[in-house]
């Protein structure tokens, strides 16, 4: 699937829940996630999107292991059937 649909199932669904998917861009920081997903009871989560099949750049791996170690939570998305389950993670933690 498509990375700009899967954007789009991602925030409707999080706009759903009565959250907020922002756009996360950092000049001179290349590499973060393309979302920051923000949930109701100050949940948070960054979501890192593709198209179905292609893997991050190691840049954006190296991204997504800082951000857990700082104990974020971090995820790449390339399918529509994770939504459910990255979002229900966040949601619980």
């Amino acid at each position: 699937m498509n990375e700009k649909i899967l954007e789009r199932k991602l925030t409707a669904k999080v706009k759903s829940m009565g959250g907020l998917s922002l756009k996360f861009t950092s000049p001179g920081f290349d590499g973060v996630p393309d979302r920051i997903v923000l949930l109701p009871g100050g949940h948070i989560g960054f979501v890192e999107i593709k198209t179905t099949g292609l893997k991050p750049r190691p840049l954006q791996v190296r991204r997504k292991r800082q951000l857990e170690q700082l104990g974020f939570l971090a995820y790449c998305l390339d399918a529509e059937e994770q939504i459910g389950g990255i979002l229900d993670e966040i949601r619980s933690s």
